[in-house]
């Protein structure tokens, strides 16, 4: 039920709601999380950032959950793009060094080539992430949700006795 409620609290804000750029926000904040590891510090860090900026709280569990499921597939491109950081980039390496003895920053576990890979990449998926996710939402309240709510598909099913049963029992407790 979980998921029935996520997807269906999504596509209500994609017809109305909070403006595009904050569902957009909420969609690539999620994406960091989903790409990298959460049980770390700065996963920490974005889960506090999320729920400090005005940002749609369903679209950042959305991609999160999105993304965590494409995260394990990509682990091998991950590892290669850690391992070129912390290994063939010579300059880093006293970088790397000095904050492992740091006292905070091993929280972060940036020593391990997957996390570290993840990470950069969520950083830099950020932006095209966001750009995108703002354009559909603008795409979706533009046309194709109204092409949607004409379907016979889409008509049937939310005439169906369970849709409906089902939204008396939600606005029931008011």
């Amino acid at each position: 039920m979980f998921w029935f409620t996520l997807v269906r609290d999504f596509i209500k804000i994609l017809r109305e709601g909070q403006t595009p750029a904050q569902v957009a926000g909420g969609f690539a904040l999620g994406s960091i999380l989903g790409l990298s590891p959460m049980l770390t510090l700065q996963g920490a860090a974005v889960w506090l950032i999320i729920l400090v900026l005005n940002v749609n709280l369903s679209a950042a569990l959305l991609a999160l959950s999105v993304f965590s499921l494409f995260a394990f597939l990509l682990d091998p491109a991950f590892h290669w793009v850690g391992y070129q950081v912390l290994v063939n980039i010579e300059s880093l390496q006293s970088l790397w060094t000095s904050l492992y003895n740091a006292p905070v920053a091993p929280l972060t576990r940036f020593n391990n080539t997957v996390v570290m890979g993840s990470f950069l990449s969520a950083l830099v998926l950020f932006v095209p992430v966001y750009i995108g996710m703002k354009r559909f939402v603008l795409a979706y309240r533009r046309s194709v949700g109204q092409k949607i709510a004409k379907w016979k598909v889409y008509q049937v099913i939310k005439q169906s006795s369970l849709v409906q049963w089902y939204e008396k029992l939600r606005d029931w407790g008011g």
